[in-house]
């Protein structure tokens, strides 16, 4: 195809963890080597900084490190008080962990369909849903901001009090995304945040963060976190062993100082794919909300014509890195089979988890990488 070329590259990996770490490494090992000399490993005082900073860096009144971002929704739901007979909607197109911390809380996971250009929550189908719940057990919404990009979180908050349910949103692909300069993770009644390896601001392993503007549901939340006690051996409710590690809190405080150059790099190479994929036909780049920025988790495509399958071998022929997010839709699933979903129950959803491929996208991805992954595509739609 006229205007592209395929560079004389051996492979492009979909994520490359050690290119953004690498400058890094001395100031990480001096702080892990600074946590294991003082031996304080479970809630040492790296965790305490860490929850300030990451505060003060979110807008946020109060941050609680936890053990990972399934466990951040699960605390979220059980310190608003969800209980076995509840219901929670989310939507039906996200990591599966959105709703196994729903059933894990005794809730059942109710749905909405998403909007095709955002995958995310579409809140006309949101209050269609809220409208038939004449026996009001919906008690709680969760929008997952999908792939860096946002909600449209003032629809939803209008919403969840119109309705009166707790808004608990699943910001675990969009640290840093912002509405009207105000972060995910600050518009509903609690955030939540994974801080997994892959994630634009990952941990050495695995990590969390609760945030919330309220005090209560902030102590009743670091209750949880630790066995529902916040005096050691006193225990006001039940709660288990969601804390971080102080080691995590340590490299994580490394890392939070270079989260928006990273973001600025993510935003960057998504203008560049944008530029060179947005002329050919049998795709469609990622749609921008007017409303929200994107941070670009995820650098997602939608490929027509049912032709994902041979696209993502011919990626493969040429070692180009991908993936798919996701591939069923939660109420597909067979663990919810019980709840008797069917296709064609969330059509938007469905046609989008039939569509979707991430491709490399990472700080530090080269122009020479990204030519290559767009040439490939270029020749195999050729």
């Amino acid at each position: 195809m006229p205007g592209f070329l395929i560079m004389a590259l051996e492979s492009v990996p979909v994520l490359d963890l050690s290119r953004q770490y690498k400058n890094l490494l001395p100031e990480v090992n001096r702080a892990m080597t600074r946590v294991v000399e003082s031996g304080a490993f479970i809630l040492g005082p790296d965790v305490n900084l860490f929850e300030r900073e990451v505060a003060q860096w979110m807008g946020s009144k109060f941050c609680l490190g936890v053990s990972n971002g399934t466990d951040a929704l699960f605390i979220a739901l059980r310190a608003l008080g969800i209980k076995p007979n509840d219901q929670v909607l989310s939507s039906p197109f996200t990591f599966f962990a959105t709703v196994s911390a729903t059933v894990n809380s005794g809730a059942e996971p109710v749905f909405a369909d998403i909007d095709p250009l955002t995958f995310n929550l579409d809140p006309n189908q949101v209050e269609a849903v809220l409208k038939k719940d004449k026996l009001k057990k919906i008690k709680a919404i969760i929008p997952v901001h999908l792939y860096g990009q946002a909600c449209d979180m003032e629809a939803l908050v209008t919403l969840a009090n119109k309705y009166q349910v707790a808004l608990v949103e699943d910001a675990c692909q969009s640290i840093g995304a912002e509405i009207q300069k105000k972060k995910t993770g600050n518009w509903g009644h609690v955030g939540c945040f994974s801080l997994y390896p892959t994630k634009n601001l990952g941990a050495v392993g695995d990590a969390g963060i609760v945030t919330t503007q309220d005090a209560d549901l902030y102590e009743k939340a670091l209750s949880i976190r630790n066995h529902g006690s916040k005096i050691r051996y006193v225990h006001d409710l039940i709660g288990s062993n969601f804390r971080i590690d102080t080691v995590q809190a340590a490299a994580l405080r490394v890392f939070l100082p270079h989260l928006d150059e990273w973001i600025r790099a993510r935003q960057n190479a998504a203008s560049y794919y944008d530029e060179k994929l947005a002329r050919l036909d049998w795709i469609r780049i990622p749609a921008r909300a007017r409303f929200s920025t994107h941070t670009f988790h995820q650098y997602t495509i939608r490929v027509l014509s049912n032709r994902r399958e041979e696209l993502q071998k011919y990626l493969s022929d040429k070692k180009i890195g991908h993936a798919v997010y996701y591939p069923i839709p939660c109420h597909l699933q067979k663990a919810l089979q019980s709840l008797q979903y069917k296709p064609g129950d969330f059509p938007v959803a469905e046609k989008a988890a039939q569509e979707v491929l991430s491709l490399p996208l990472f700080p530090g991805i080269t122009t020479p990488e990204q030519d290559y992954v767009v040439g490939a595509i270029a020749e195999f739609f050729n």
